[in-house]
């Protein structure tokens, strides 16, 4: 699966970015609206963990979707 699936189909994905990282709220989940910048830069910001790691868990998200 492709980023522009995701973005394209934001909506079905946002349960599975809770669950993923639960500590994201509602809210911010629906401001991402699809962007990966914005996922990984919310998730760095949130867990206080550096850019690269949080790249990291997204890449392996998305590759868990496929």
């Amino acid at each position: 699966m492709n980023w522009n699936q995701i973005k394209g189909n934001w909506t079905q994905f946002q349960g599975k970015v809770k669950e993923q990282w639960g500590d994201l709220t509602d809210n911010e989940i629906t401001e991402i609206e699809g962007h990966r910048d914005q996922l990984v830069g919310r998730i760095q910001e949130r867990y206080g963990i550096a850019r690269e790691e949080a790249e990291r868990q997204v890449n392996s998200w998305e590759r868990s979707l496929a």
